[in-house]
């Protein structure tokens, strides 16, 4: 299957043009929705999403991943195997996290070329044919570049919050597992106890509690975290000890 993981929002073109580009190229393989809204031209908190949400998809997954202030520049455009998964996106630290959890890897840089290739869209032009071909298993060699894109400054884990969902919860860049079990959270000026899920606390109490996918992700009980306690992405969370 291809998964789409971008920053492109749930409204407007882009998704359904490279939607169109994949459906031409590679028919008959499934196109997943995975992130439409990961975070707006903010490949580091992006990074951290994509390495937590990928793991739970199958060996020969193809993630096309468009989260790309930089298109059009010079960063390099990479295709990368990790563990058994290919990604297909920008050189811009994107796929940072992935790598660094990875057994093991392998990337490369995108040589091929469209015929038409746009400055401001290579998500349709480039990324999404190289996909399709990658997911029908004929996409042309690249240039492999291990170092390509690599982020090396960036933190394991981020303690800020990376995504906020449709229900208003607000999750970190942190991985549950790597905390103490009773360590609290802070975030704007709040102090957050762990629970085991909603109904562990009263309706309107505040809490942080290790998400399905593996990571800590603050939520109020019957309410909404961003709105009751003023969190948005990048809001930066503090481990308490």
């Amino acid at each position: 299957m291809i998964a789409l993981f971008t920053d492109f929002g749930l409204h407007g073109p882009y998704t359904g043009q490279m939607k169109a580009v994949l459906a031409d190229m590679a028919p008959g393989i499934p196109v997943i929705d995975l992130f439409a809204d990961a975070p707006a031209g903010d490949p580091k908190a992006s990074a951290y999403l994509l390495a937590a949400y990928a793991a739970w998809f199958p060996r020969r997954t193809v993630f096309l991943c468009v989260v790309d202030p930089g298109v059009g520049g010079p960063r390099p455009a990479l295709f990368l195997e990790a563990d058994g998964r290919w990604y297909v996106g920008p050189g811009n630290g994107l796929f940072e996290l992935v790598q660094r959890r990875a057994r093991e890897t392998r990337c490369f840089e995108i040589d091929w070329r469209p015929e038409r290739l746009s400055a401001s869209f290579h998500g349709r032009d480039l990324l999404a044919p190289f996909a399709a071909m990658l997911a029908r298993g004929d996409a042309p060699p690249g240039r492999s570049c291990e170092d390509a894109g690599r982020r090396p400054d960036w933190p394991d884990d981020l303690s800020a919050i990376a995504y906020v969902d449709h229900y208003g919860n607000a999750m970190t860049g942190l991985r549950a597992a790597a905390l103490p079990p009773d360590a609290r959270l802070s975030a704007a000026g709040h102090v957050l106890q762990r629970a085991r899920t909603f109904d562990d606390r009263p309706p309107g109490s505040a809490f942080w509690y290790e998400n399905s996918n593996g990571l800590a992700e603050i939520a109020v009980n019957k309410g909404r975290a961003d709105r009751d306690l003023g969190l948005s992405i990048g809001v930066p969370v503090e481990i308490v000890a």
